[in-house]
């Protein structure tokens, strides 16, 4: 349509760039998002080719962003899981195969197991990724 000026997005994908993690990635979305508005009315005859090129490129940088976003989730989940075992272990210190400085297998692995991570990230993950 040679008359029109605006698209607008609707949806989800409004939320899921106000939910990135990086805020250099929200402005970066939503920067991309404003540019076919301000491109479109510029465009003289058939606008379909730009706006699917357009829709293309910013479903490309979403993706990738999301990408990122599940990397750094990943890496931040296995940091507070690490963190928890440490506290767990720290806490037990100067039980009976602690006092002679060496922590056995057994107790890593129950410190482990019982440093209550498993609860922890359950609960904390939802806040964390993205909406959709």
């Amino acid at each position: 349509c040679p008359m029109l000026t605006t698209v607008d997005l609707v949806g989800g994908i409004h939320n899921t760039v106000a939910s990135l993690h990086l805020e250099i990635w929200r402005s970066e979305m939503t920067d991309e998002i404003n540019r076919m508005n301000q491109t479109l009315p510029t465009i003289t005859g058939d606008k379909t080719p730009a706006i699917q090129q357009w829709m293309g490129s910013a479903f490309r940088r979403l993706d990738h962003y999301k990408t990122e976003h599940r990397r750094l989730l990943k890496e931040a989940t296995t940091l507070l899981e690490l963190a928890l075992w440490k506290t767990k272990l720290d806490d037990n210190e100067g039980g009976p195969l602690e006092r002679e400085g060496v922590r056995s297998n057994g107790s890593r692995e129950r410190a482990r197991i019982t440093s209550g991570s498993d609860v922890v990230i359950k609960n904390v993950l939802p806040f964390l990724v993205l909406k959709t």
